[in-house]
């Protein structure tokens, strides 16, 4: 390399990573991002982007089987499980080389290798070259994080997958297990559940997406149970046993109780773990918790010029809130005045059948922290376009404040609420009312009227309900 001092070091090029890399190199930092596998990391190359890209061709499954609800008519309805991989394979290469392009543009010099903190200011990559020292006043270790495995139930990319050989499945499952009801769990459930597979979900907590409000978890479980999941709430996989070439028999553990039932395949989607190791963080004074770096607000670590974001940083373990924490940390860098994330006013979305999308607190925890609330309900089936889609399952739901009317969360269930979430978050950040929200004069005929009527309905005003 040319030149190897720079003033800012990005350590990962996932949606964290690369984001900050960018936003430095606009500001008129000279940038180096460091990355082992791919630009984009997990995020475009096997999360949130190839996921959404496989759901999109189960959602257009689906509906071809509703053609005679559209007046329509379809037949030999069928899929290329081969060819669905190929197309999300492709939308994720896409993106993926997409940053490289960015990275051109922005002047951010990229290093393809793996990298180490090798003391205040330094940090070695191992490349196919050999080993390179760059160095700069400021490093972000951006390297996010990777499938939790528990003993006994370690993947093994035949009999038992994690979400990277659920993304390039070698064979479609005929009976599925899922363990977990996160995000993740969800999202491939209904995935292959929706292209024929018999799908069971165990989740140990006492609700399906248990960060969610639990009337949008009941909601959505009845949804999943309508459509032939069975959902196994409080309940564990205490071990797998492994038959090569025929599949597995679990031993499920529910109100004390052991069965065993037999699989061709499962998911284990129980969590993640930070790729914390092999970086050089404790050597460097950085304290870890659970395989999360611990930071301020500002994602500083403690260490000077040392940064932390995105998953290694913890939660919420969502893309957006890496790439916003990248901004803020390469504003920080630049000597520019940056406001710090507030973990309250990031949405989450899931992107099963039906989606599911929240910000803020839920009924229970707001009730928990001491408010007195005023809780508003919209349903889908009062919705005109909801209707009009063939959509007519769904819930709206708005938390209050009573005393200030301060809009303390926002919690939906149903077609296109991943969309429409972004409208009660810039409510949230912008610290609006429920009078504002009143006030505000929503499109019609649109699925985002639903959001109005839900705000109506806590103060007893609602009109089309």
């Amino acid at each position: 390399m040319a030149d190897s001092n720079f003033d800012m070091i990005v350590i990962g090029a996932g949606p964290g990573g690369y984001v900050a890399a960018i936003r430095g190199a606009q500001l008129g930092l000279r940038v180096a991002c460091v990355e082992r596998e791919h630009l984009g990391g997990i995020c475009l190359n096997w999360g949130c982007i190839p996921t959404k890209a496989m759901l999109r061709s189960a959602e257009v499954y689906h509906l071809m089987h509703r053609a005679k609800d559209f007046g329509l008519s379809a037949g030999q309805i069928g899929y290329d499980l081969e060819a669905v991989v190929k197309r999300s394979r492709g939308v994720a290469k896409q993106l993926s080389g997409g940053i490289g392009h960015l990275f051109k543009k922005n002047k951010v010099t990229t290093v393809m290798g793996e990298a180490k903190l090798a003391g205040k200011g330094k940090v070695t990559v191992k490349t196919d070259k050999g080993t390179e020292t760059l160095t700069a006043k400021a490093i972000v270790v951006a390297t996010g994080a990777r499938a939790r495995e528990l003993p006994g139930l370690e993947a093994d990319g035949d009999l038992v997958w994690t979400y990277k050989t659920a993304l390039t499945p070698p064979r479609m499952p005929k009976k599925l297990l899922v363990i977990g009801s996160g995000a993740i769990g969800i999202e491939f459930a209904s995935f292959f559940n929706t292209l024929g597979a018999n799908t069971t979900v165990v989740e140990v907590m006492d609700r399906i997406l248990p960060v969610e409000d639990a009337e949008i978890s009941a909601f959505a479980k009845k949804q999943f149970v309508k459509q032939g999941m069975t959902i196994l709430e409080k309940a564990g996989v205490k071990k797998l046993d492994r038959k090569p070439g025929v599949g597995v028999t679990a031993h499920i553990e529910k109100d004390g109780k052991i069965t065993t039932e037999d699989f061709d395949t499962v998911i284990s989607a129980v969590g993640i773990v930070g790729n914390v190791e092999n970086l050089g963080l404790e050597e460097a004074g950085v304290k870890i918790d659970r395989t999360h770096v611990v930071t301020d607000e500002f994602c500083r670590t403690g260490v000077e010029g040392l940064y932390a974001i995105g998953d290694i940083a913890g939660a919420p373990w969502l893309a957006h809130k890496a790439s916003h924490e990248g901004v803020m940390v390469a504003e920080l860098i630049a000597g520019l005045h940056a406001h710090p994330i507030k973990p309250g006013s990031i949405a989450g979305c899931t992107y099963c059948h039906p989606q599911v999308a929240s910000v803020g607190m839920t009924e229970a925890k707001a009730k928990e922290a001491g408010y007195e609330v005023k809780v508003g309900r919209f349903p889908f089936i009062g919705n005109g376009k909801a209707i009009a889609l063939g959509e007519p399952e769904g819930l709206v739901k708005t938390v209050f404040d009573a005393k200030t009317g301060e809009l303390l969360g926002a919690h939906m269930v149903g077609a296109e609420v991943t969309e429409m979430i972004q409208g009660y978050v810039i409510g949230r950040q912008l610290e609006t009312t429920e009078e504002d929200l009143m006030h505000t004069v929503f499109p019609h005929p649109t699925l985002s009227e639903m959001m109005h009527e839900s705000v109506l309905d806590a103060y007893g005003r609602a009109i089309h309900f």
